[in-house]
C-alpha cells in the first residue's frame, strides 16, 4: 500500500486476527497492536466465564482501539478488533476516520476447529454462535476488504495485502 493506512483486522473469534495481524503489519512495515490488550479486566473475566459482552462493555474498548488508530494516522498501523457490528466500526472511524477494515471470513466449521485447537485464549468456542449472530459484514460504503481464512497464515496474508492494494487503485 502506498499510503500508510491504519488497518483494522476484524472478524469473529477464531478467524486468525491475532495471527494475521502481526504478519500483515510486518509485510506493510508498520506496528501491530493486539485488540484484546485494550480490553479492561472486567471484559476478559466476563468472556472467560462464557458471557458475551454487551455494547456498554464494548464502548470503552472500542474507544481505546480508536485512540490508538488515531495516533497512527498518516503513519500506518495494524490493530485487531472483532468490529462485528457496523456501529462498532462507525465508532472506530469516529476516532480514526482514515481506518480501513480487513474482514477475515471463513467457514464456521473451520473457525470452530481452529478455536478448539488454540491454547490459553479466554474466548470459549461456546461464544462462536453469538459472534456469528452479531456479525454485520462490511457494507459497500465502508472502506475495507474481505479475505477468506482458508489456507496457511502466509497465504491469507498474501491475499490480504493484494486486496488492500486494490483498494488504492
Amino acid at each position: 500500500m502506498s499510503t500508510p493506512h491504519v488497518v483494522v483486522v476484524m472478524g469473529v473469534a477464531g478467524t486468525g486476527k491475532t495471527t494475521i495481524g502481526p504478519l500483515l503489519a510486518a509485510e506493510l512495515g508498520v506496528p501491530y497492536a493486539e485488540g484484546d490488550d485494550f480490553h479492561p479486566a472486567a471484559n476478559i473475566a466476563k468472556m472467560s466465564a462464557g458471557t458475551p459482552l454487551d455494547d456498554s462493555d464494548r464502548w470503552p474498548w472500542l474507544d481505546a482501539i480508536g485512540q490508538w488508530a488515531h495516533g497512527r494516522a498518516g503513519l500506518g498501523g495494524v490493530v485487531s478488533s472483532s468490529a462485528l457490528k457496523r456501529v462498532y466500526r462507525d465508532r472506530l472511524r469516529a476516532e480514526a476516520p482514515g481506518a480501513v477494515f480487513l474482514h477475515l471470513t471463513g467457514d464456521r466449521a473451520l473457525i470452530e476447529e481452529r478455536m478448539a485447537e488454540r491454547k490459553g485464549h479466554f474466548m470459549p468456542t461456546a461464544l462462536l454462535d453469538s459472534q456469528f449472530a452479531t456479525l454485520q459484514p462490511l457494507q459497500d460504503d465502508e472502506a475495507g476488504v474481505s479475505v477468506d481464512v482458508s489456507g496457511t497464515p502466509e497465504k491469507i496474508t498474501q491475499r490480504a495485502v493484494a486486496a488492500l492494494r486494490r483498494l488504492e487503485v
